[in-house]
């Protein structure tokens, strides 16, 4: 009898363990808008004017990846900025648009955009709910027009409930469809890499060759890649030109503005080939070569460039560690953002 009381009661015990093993703890899927990173600047958006919620984000999403919002249906905004790529698109030198036409720079990252004062290479678009304005008017990307785009929507059955559960009734409006692209793209975020964990305090989060490498990029390339987000948000002339791309200067007309580019941000840039605003370095190896050459001088080419940054083939090494290390998995894979 006693022996099987023991029994009974190690069975009781093992029953109970059992039961603890498989208890999880529930993942909290509460949508809580923009969160600004701990470590991040205030961002520049107004999201006063324009708060980010659940049926607006969920309806930039679905804007987003809609080809209707090209003229011959084949081309939506995800064509050219494809999450895997850190939302760019891979292997193209230059943007690829309907009728397989191609533009004249390279599709640009679209993250932590909310931080963002200017918008495109030239920084022709100061606001970023005026920014798909762009690539859906221009004849060799999008080719549409956003009069059009907005019958096609209110035609189409499934987006007068979207509308109204964004934005309180169904009418569908340029700006509420700006404002709803706005919504999605403010919310691609990307600040989970190895170097956010380094900071943060997780002191194992990189290697020795990162560390090292973050030491060399601090000294030579953090004045125009700021971080924490990677760019200074300014213009600049590296040294890269083409004489049927004047850059900034096709905004300003001013002669000290010719050939300068925004600085792209260098997040998950280790996936987001080809560099450069004209895409001619196919990997990150040939970008930072450029910048480790002798790079001629001119009217305005940044000084700080001139003659290239010598570094020996250890220093380039981890150079190129660390910008890997600035590669946020998270983000990249955060099914939030892909195609629903």
């Amino acid at each position: 009898m006693k022996r099987l009381l023991f029994s009974i009661f190690i069975l009781s015990i093992l029953s109970s363990c059992k039961k603890d093993d498989t208890t999880t703890t529930p993942v909290d899927t509460t949508f809580k808008g923009f969160e600004k990173p701990a470590n991040f600047p205030e961002p520049i958006y107004r999201f006063q004017y324009n708060p980010v919620t659940q049926a607006g984000f969920e309806l930039g999403r679905k804007l987003f990846y809609d080809p209707q919002l090209s003229l011959d249906g084949s081309i939506s905004c995800g064509t050219c900025h494809q999450q895997t790529y850190a939302f760019a698109q891979f292997d193209h030198p230059v943007s690829h648009g309907i009728n397989d036409q191609l533009g004249t720079r390279n599709s640009p990252v679209i993250q932590n955009l909310a931080w963002s004062q200017f918008f495109f290479w030239d920084g022709g678009v100061f606001d970023m709910d005026l920014f798909p304005f762009g690539p859906i008017q221009n004849p060799i990307e999008m080719g549409e027009q956003v009069p059009h785009v907005l019958v096609k929507l209110r035609n189409d059955a499934k987006y007068p409930p979207l509308f109204k559960s964004a934005f309180g009734s169904d009418s569908i409006t340029s700006t509420r469809m700006m404002h709803a692209l706005s919504q999605f793209m403010s919310m691609l975020i990307s600040n989970n890499s190895k170097y956010d964990k380094y900071i943060a305090g997780d002191v194992s989060a990189m290697n020795t060759s990162e560390v090292a490498g973050m030491s060399i990029f601090m000294q030579h390339c953090n004045r125009c890649h700021t971080a924490p987000l990677f760019t200074d948000q300014n213009f600049h002339n590296n040294g890269i030109t083409r004489l049927s791309d004047k850059g900034r200067f096709n905004v300003t007309l001013q002669a000290q503005d010719s050939y300068k580019f925004k600085t792209p941000t260098l997040r998950n840039v280790e996936k987001s080939s080809p560099y450069f605003h004209d895409g001619r370095a196919s990997t990150l190896e040939s970008a930072l070569n450029h910048y480790t050459s002798v790079i001629a001088g001119g009217s305005t080419v940044d000084t700080a460039l001139v003659g290239g940054v010598q570094l020996s083939v250890e220093e380039k090494s981890n150079l190129l560690a660390f910008l890997k290390a600035l590669t946020d998995d998270t983000f990249l894979r955060d099914t939030r953002f892909s195609e629903q």
